[in-house]
């Protein structure tokens, strides 16, 4: 799976868990609403500084928005940094 594909994935399920409207993670974040269906999409990567914007608008950390997205891309699995064991 793609970063942009497995971002867009963990940002539309916590806006979603949270509650929030794409125009209001939009104003929340400062972002344009555009810009995180774009995300969402997986059609555009986030900046550093959007990272933050997004994750002080959904109270989560930026580490752990790409923790997240690294779980996604992994197909699940362990969030707390233990290795994946691999299957032979």
């Amino acid at each position: 799976m793609e970063p942009e594909i497995a971002f867009g994935r963990v940002l539309r399920r916590i806006r979603k868990d949270k509650g929030l409207s794409q125009e209001v993670l939009a104003f929340e974040s400062g972002l344009q609403r555009n810009f995180i269906s774009l995300l969402e999409l997986g059609e555009r990567s986030p900046t550093l500084r959007s990272l933050f914007k997004i994750g002080a608008a959904l109270a989560v950390s930026p580490a752990n928005l790409l923790v997240l997205t690294e779980v996604e891309i992994d197909g699940g699995g362990p969030v707390d940094g233990t290795p994946h064991e691999e299957t032979q």
